[in-house]
C-alpha cells in the first residue's frame, strides 16, 4: 500500500496559508503593504476582537479592474513580477502573489475596488478562497478589503491564538511598524472603534516619529544621516541619557521595508559603546536607501529578514551615521553666535535639525586614534584633521605621557598632598584636620594644548564636593566632576592603544591573592601589563605591585585590580577589545577624582573647559556628565513666571 499521498488543493492551500498568515497581525501587514504598492497616499486600518473576527483596510490607491479583482485571490497571481529577471531587483513590498490567496484560504473576505476614472467599482465575496459573488458596485476610488472570521476553518491554528488583547496589541505594533516606514503615507488605525494612532503623511521623518512613537521618545532623539555615494542612511537615534531597558524601540527600514537586522543593531550599539549603562539600549528609527539589486528581500517567508550584498559597507554606514549624531549632541544649550529668524515650529521640533555644538578642539585624525602621540604630533594632526562632525572628536584633550612617572604611595590614614615638579610627584604628610584635597590628577589627563576659543562662562563654585556650578548662556550648568574626569581619563587611556603608560611606585604594594585570582593573574598577566599594572610574584600567595597606570593613585590600585579580576573571573568568551574597554572603565573610574574630595579651582576650570568644548558628554558607563537648568526653569521654581 502506498504511503505517499497527494494532498488536495484545499489542504495544500491551508498549509501554505500557515507560512504567510501566522496571526491577525500578519493579515494587516500584507494588506498594508499591498496598499503601499498600489500607490496609496492615505489608508485606514480597522480591527475588532483582536483582529480574528474583523479586519478592514481601506486605501486611496490605484484600485483594480473587474478582471483583475477576480484573479487577485489565485495563488501566485501578482502584478508586480513577470519573470525570474524581476527577482534580481525587487522594488515592491509584495511580489510572490501568495498573500491574498493565503488570507482568503482561512477566512471570509469582501473586496470593494475601483480605479480612478471608472464609472463603477467591483465587489467580490469569498469564503475559504472560493468566490461566492462578484458584481459591479458603487464605491470610492481605491480598495477596501474586509477580512472576517480568520482561521474559522482551521481550528488547530485558531486555538493557538492568544487573548484578544494580546492579538490586538500585535496588530497595533505591526501596523505601527509599517506606518513608520512610510512617512509619506498617512495611516490611521482604529481598534474597537477607538483611534490608536494617526500619522500625517507629510513626508517628514520627524513628524512621523512624533505622531507614532510619542513626544517623550521623540524629544530625546538626535538626527543622523550618512551618504557614501551608493547607500544613504537617515533617521534618528536617542541620546545615551534616554536609552531604554530593551531593544523594542529599535526600528530598521531598507527602501521602506521594515526588517529585523542583527547587523544594523550591532552597528548602532557599537557606536554607543562606552556611552551606555549596562542593560540599557538606544532607541532608533533608521532608514536605509540603496539600489534594489544590492539587497535580497526573499530570504524569509514573512519577509522580516533581508540580506545585503555588501554587509560591511552597511555596517560602516550605520556606525558612522550614529557616531556622528552622538558627537553632534549639544547638552550645553549652546546659542549660535548669529541670530537667525525663527521659523514656525514643525509638528515635531525636538531633533529636526542637527544641533550646533559648542566650539571644540579639532579631533585627532582617525588614523592616529589608537596610538600614543606626543604633544607636537597631536598639534600637527589637528591641522590635518577633518571638522569635528566628520570624524571622531572624543580625544581632543587627551595627549598621553611620553615619560615614565614615579609616584610613592600615600601612607594611611594620612591624606596625600601633591607637589608637582618635572613630572615627578612626591607625597608629603598633612594634618588630618586639613581638608582632604584631591591630588592634581586633572592636569595629567587634560593637557595644555591649543584649543578653539570657548564660550563665555563663570564658575560659580563647587557644591557637595562633587558638582561644579557654572553660569553659561543664561543658564546654570551642573557638572559631575567625577564623571567628567572619568571620561577624560578613559578616552586618554583608549587613545594610547594597546599599552597604557605606567608609573613606577617608589614604595611597592604587596597584594595577597588566592588560588583563582593567582591563576587569573598568570593567565592575563600580559593584559594587566598593557593596562599599566606591573605585578611580580612574591611567595606562594602574594604579589608585589611595582607600577600602576599613570593616572591612578597608588591607593586605588588594589581595589582596581580586584575589580578587574572579578570581570575576568566570569570565564565567558568575549571579544578582547570589549574586555579591554570594560577594564579601562574600571581603571578610569578608580583614577578619577572622587566625590567628597575638595578640588582646586584650577582643576575645576580644566574640567569645565573640557565639558564646554563638547568633547566630554557622558562617562564611560553612560551617565551624563552635565545637566543644564535654563533661566526660565529657575524662574518657575521661584514663581517669577507661570
Amino acid at each position: 500500500m502506498a504511503l505517499i499521498n497527494i494532498l488536495s488543493p484545499h489542504v495544500a492551500d491551508l498549509i501554505a496559508a500557515g507560512e504567510v498568515v501566522e496571526r491577525p497581525a500578519s493579515v494587516i501587514k500584507e494588506l498594508m503593504e499591498n496598499a503601499f504598492d498600489a500607490g496609496a497616499t492615505a489608508l485606514t486600518v480597522e480591527l475588532r476582537g483582536g483582529g480574528s473576527t474583523y479586519i478592514r483596510v481601506s486605501d486611496n490607491g490605484c484600485g483594480m479592474a473587474p478582471e483583475d479583482a477576480g484573479m487577485a485571490f489565485m495563488r501566485h497571481a501578482t502584478s508586480k513580477l513577470k519573470d525570474e529577471n524581476g527577482l534580481e531587483a525587487i522594488g515592491t513590498m509584495g511580489f510572490r502573489g501568495e498573500a491574498l490567496a493565503a488570507i482568503a484560504a482561512v477566512s471570509e473576505i469582501e473586496l470593494y475596488t475601483r480605479r480612478p476614472g471608472d464609472d463603477e467599482g467591483t465587489y467580490v465575496s469569498l469564503i475559504a478562497g472560493d468566490i461566492q459573488d462578484m458584481c459591479p458596485t458603487g464605491c470610492s476610488d481605491g480598495t477596501v478589503m474586509v477580512v472576517k472570521n480568520l482561521f474559522y476553518n482551521t481550528p488547530a491554528r485558531l486555538k493557538f491564538l492568544k487573548s484578544d488583547r494580546s492579538e490586538a496589541a500585535a496588530c497595533v505594533q505591526t501596523a505601527l511598524r509599517c506606518a513608520l516606514g512610510r512617512p509619506d503615507i498617512s495611516v490611521r488605525l482604529i481598534k474597537d472603534g477607538k483611534e490608536e494612532f494617526f500619522s500625517p503623511g507629510d513626508g517628514k521623518q520627524e513628524s512621523c516619529i512624533y505622531s507614532l512613537l510619542g513626544r517623550e521618545l521623540a524629544r530625546d532623539m538626535l538626527k543622523c544621516s550618512w551618504d557614501d555615494g551608493e547607500m544613504k542612511l537617515s533617521g534618528f537615534v536617542t541620546s545615551p541619557a534616554a536609552a531604554r531597558g530593551k531593544r523594542s524601540a529599535q526600528f530598521f527600514y531598507c527602501n521602506g521595508r521594515y526588517f529585523r537586522s542583527a547587523l544594523m543593531q550591532t552597528a548602532v550599539e557599537q557606536a554607543f559603546k562606552n556611552c551606555l549603562l549596562p542593560g540599557r539600549y538606544p532607541a532608533c528609527v533608521l532608514y536605509l536607501e540603496m539600489s534594489n539589486a544590492s539587497v535580497d528581500v526573499n530570504v524569509h517567508p514573512a519577509k522580516t529578514e533581508i540580506k545585503f550584498s555588501h554587509e560591511k559597507r552597511v555596517f560602516d554606514l550605520v556606525y558612522q551615521a550614529v557616531l556622528s549624531a552622538l558627537q553632534s549632541e549639544d547638552r550645553l544649550g549652546s546659542v549660535p553666535e548669529e541670530k537667525v529668524e525663527e521659523s514656525p515650529k514643525p509638528v515635531y521640533s525636538a531633533a529636526a535639525a542637527k544641533p550646533s555644538p559648542a566650539p571644540a578642539a579639532k579631533p585627532i585624525a582617525k588614523e592616529n586614534f589608537y596610538r600614543s602621540m606626543s604633544a607636537q604630533e597631536y598639534r600637527e594632526s589637528q591641522l590635518k584633521s577633518a571638522p569635528a562632525e566628520d570624524g571622531m572628536n572624543l580625544h581632543a584633550y587627551h595627549v598621553p605621557y611620553q615619560t615614565r612617572i614615579d609616584m610613592s604611595t600615600a601612607e594611611k590614614p594620612l591624606s596625600p598632598k601633591v607637589e608637582k615638579s618635572n613630572f615627578c610627584e612626591k607625597f608629603t604628610e598633612i594634618s588630618a584636620k586639613e581638608p582632604f584635597i584631591e591630588p592634581k590628577l586633572v592636569e595629567k589627563a587634560v593637557q595644555s594644548v591649543e584649543k578653539s576659543p570657548l564660550p563665555e562662562y563663570r564658575i560659580v563654585g563647587e557644591t557637595m564636593k562633587l558638582y561644579i556650578l557654572v553660569e553659561h548662556n543664561d543658564g546654570l550648568l551642573l557638572i559631575d566632576k567625577h564623571a567628567a574626569h572619568e571620561r577624560i581619563i578613559f578616552d586618554r587611556l583608549k587613545a594610547q592603544g594597546n599599552r597604557v603608560m605606567a608609573q613606577s611606585l617608589l614604595s611597592p604594594v604587596t597584594l595577597r591573592l588566592e588560588g583563582e585570582d593567582r591563576e587569573l593573574v598568570e593567565l592575563h598577566g600580559e593584559l594587566l601589563a598593557e593596562l599599566g599594572f606591573e605585578l611580580e610574584e612574591f611567595g606562594e600567595r602574594e604579589y608585589i605591585l611595582r607600577a600602576v597606570p599613570a593616572d591612578m593613585n597608588a591607593g586605588d590600585a588594589e581595589a582596581a585590580i580586584e575589580e578587574i579580576l572579578d570581570k575576568l573571573r566570569s570565564g565567558r568568551k568575549i571579544d578582547p577589545a570589549e574586555a579591554r574597554d570594560e577594564i579601562l572603565h574600571t581603571t578610569a573610574c578608580k583614577a578619577a577624582i572622587k566625590a567628597g574630595y575638595q578640588t582646586e579651582k584650577e582643576e575645576l576650570k580644566k574640567l569645565v573647559e573640557a565639558v564646554l568644548s563638547g568633547d566630554v558628554r557622558y562617562c564611560p558607563h553612560g551617565r551624563p556628565v552635565s545637566v543644564r537648568l535654563e533661566r526660565k526653569d529657575l524662574d518657575k521654581l521661584f514663581k517669577r513666571i507661570v
